[in-house]
């Protein structure tokens, strides 16, 4: 299926005097899947949008615990040998996103925007500053003001990380892309320097604000924000 504008424009704001056209795009919720099915899929799904037989995707999943290990991967970040990872029930793969080590587990909203960059403005460090956007206006609601790094890419509580942010990007359409971190454990982190930075840590959601942060509660605040962000109307998947 092309990726088509729609037919009639939609106006938006409160004075209905902007009018925006907005791009078509699919959203699907994957549920709760495994890291390596769940990349399988994104790599199935980029191949068409490639080709222009499918729609720019937005994935949301939850992974079962699991270590990545980016294209700018470190030895030294992993801080026990692999094998004890696996003794502990905590899988490890290489793949090909950028970035260092991270680690993504249940209770932990991970967003996976399989879209055309040319149908965003054909920049790449646009791309991952619009992604950081979308995180900063989707937790802005909860009263927590994200924040970016400027030598860092993600998203920052203080001098705390709470999204990570890598992708892979072939033929101008990305994969991969955020782990934002809701209600998950954050005790493996301890296992890694995560995405390669030893002077800061890692924190939730649920952390910042003392309550459970679901992933069912943030999933419409992301959407929202990736509608606003990228200016596109989502058509369920």
């Amino acid at each position: 299926m092309l990726i088509l504008p729609l037919k009639e424009p939609i106006w938006r704001g409160p004075d209905r005097a902007k009018l925006l056209v907005l791009k078509r795009a699919r959203l699907v919720d994957l549920g709760h899947l495994g890291y390596r099915p769940a990349t399988e899929i994104q790599r199935r799904t980029l191949e068409t949008v490639i080709s222009g037989e499918g729609p720019n995707t937005l994935f949301f999943v939850e992974h079962d615990p699991v270590f990545t290990l980016g294209a700018s991967f470190h030895e030294e970040n992993l801080l026990l040998p692999r094998p004890s990872y696996e003794e502990f029930g905590l899988e490890v793969v290489e793949t090909e996103r950028g970035g260092d080590v991270t680690f993504h587990g249940p209770n932990q909203l991970v967003i996976y925007p399989v879209f055309n960059v040319a149908d965003f403005g054909r920049d790449l460090h646009r791309w991952m500053r619009d992604l950081e956007e979308t995180i900063i206006r989707a937790i802005a609601p909860l009263g927590l003001q994200g924040k970016r790094s400027p030598v860092n890419t993600g998203v920052w509580l203080g001098e705390k990380k709470v999204a990570a942010i890598g992708v892979k990007v072939r033929r101008w359409v990305s994969m991969h892309g955020i782990a934002l971190n809701c209600d998950n454990d954050l005790r493996p982190f301890q296992y890694i320097v995560p995405c390669g930075i030893r002077t800061h840590g890692v924190t939730s959601l649920s952390e910042e604000l003392g309550r459970p942060v679901t992933v069912e509660e943030m999933k419409p605040a992301v959407r929202k924000a990736f509608e606003e962000v990228f200016e596109v109307e989502f058509d369920a998947g």
